[in-house]
């Protein structure tokens, strides 16, 4: 493979894995906090996208520019995921608190096709075209090129990621959050109200997701009722690949898994335009997962969270 190809994979690998590591930070905290993977956190990411080109095209008669319409459609997603995420812990989750580990895992597969059911009727079950919103003319790169909206995403995806690093390691919020993973009742012993803790952390994953959400429709231009199973699945084998339970670990294994996926793609078939690439690369996710339980279950960067008495 010629270097500039090489580069051009490298480059569709990090837009690709930037993604995945948006989502698999909300998978990552919230199991730091409840020890509960939630896999109804792909369908708020499908939640985000459906409401933002909802509002595209309400938008699509007005004189407003694609980048202002995009802000829109993104400041209205964040909002109705963050309501979603906050329903589901409070309705579906926090009854279970204290329930064997099995009773919220099927919970939260019940929540996944419940929401997958509800965004069917609402849009139909018909693919919609999501807008091009900004110029489409590619940047070169070193002999790769790459897109605005590509160059968008990986902007916004590490803005994202670093403020949340700093705001769980540097701030009062942060210290109540990592207080309740390391042991939520002697958290609550010492002030830290553990119900809000879990409930912003929700809150933070669904924002994430809803950002996410509107990325991958921006980038792929459609959107489906049934989008959010795939990525969810490749988030949450990011992060077990970095270690769940360890946000830096959730960004290296969305990245990481991003490059592994589309290099495996570029080796083996051409990529494609559809949804995520090409038929090959859903293979490499998760042959990816079955070598990292089998050979290293803690992940590449080891869990953060102590196991709880």
């Amino acid at each position: 493979m010629h270097l500039d190809i090489l580069l051009q994979q490298i480059l569709n690998g990090l837009v690709l894995g930037s993604v995945y590591a948006l989502v698999a930070l909300g998978y990552t905290m919230v199991y730091g906090v409840l020890q509960l993977i939630n896999f109804a956190h792909g369908d708020v990411l499908m939640i985000g996208a459906m409401v933002a080109v909802t509002v595209t095209s309400l938008l699509a008669s007005s004189s407003l520019p694609g980048p202002v319409v995009l802000l829109i459609a993104l400041l209205a997603a964040i909002p109705a995921c963050v309501l979603l995420a906050l329903a589901i812990e409070r309705i579906a989750y926090r009854p279970l608190r204290n329930a064997p580990r099995l009773a919220p895992l099927i919970t939260a597969i019940g929540v996944s096709i419940v929401i997958q059911t509800l965004a069917m009727i609402l849009w139909k079950p018909n693919p919609i075209v999501f807008p091009d919103l900004l110029p489409t003319d590619p940047i070169p790169i070193a002999g790769a090129l790459l897109a605005p909206k590509q160059l968008l995403i990986l902007i916004v995806a590490g803005v994202l990621m670093a403020g949340l690093l700093l705001l769980v390691n540097r701030t009062p919020l942060g210290r109540s959050m990592r207080a309740t993973a390391e042991n939520p009742q002697v958290a609550q012993w010492m002030g830290v109200d553990t119900h809000r803790v879990i409930a912003v952390t929700f809150a933070i994953g669904a924002a994430l997701a809803a950002t996410a959400g509107v990325l991958i429709a921006l980038n792929y231009n459609i959107v489906q009722f049934s989008m959010g199973f795939i990525p969810g699945l490749k988030a949450f084998t990011a992060a077990v690949l970095g270690g769940i339970g360890n946000l830096g670990g959730a960004v290296l294994g969305g990245l990481l898994l991003g490059i592994i996926e589309s290099l495996g793609a570029g080796y083996i078939g051409d990529l494609t335009g559809g949804f995520l690439g090409s038929q090959y690369q859903d293979i490499f996710a998760f042959m990816v997962l079955i070598v990292v339980l089998i050979f290293r279950p803690s992940g590449l960067m080891g869990e953060r969270v102590a196991d709880r008495a």
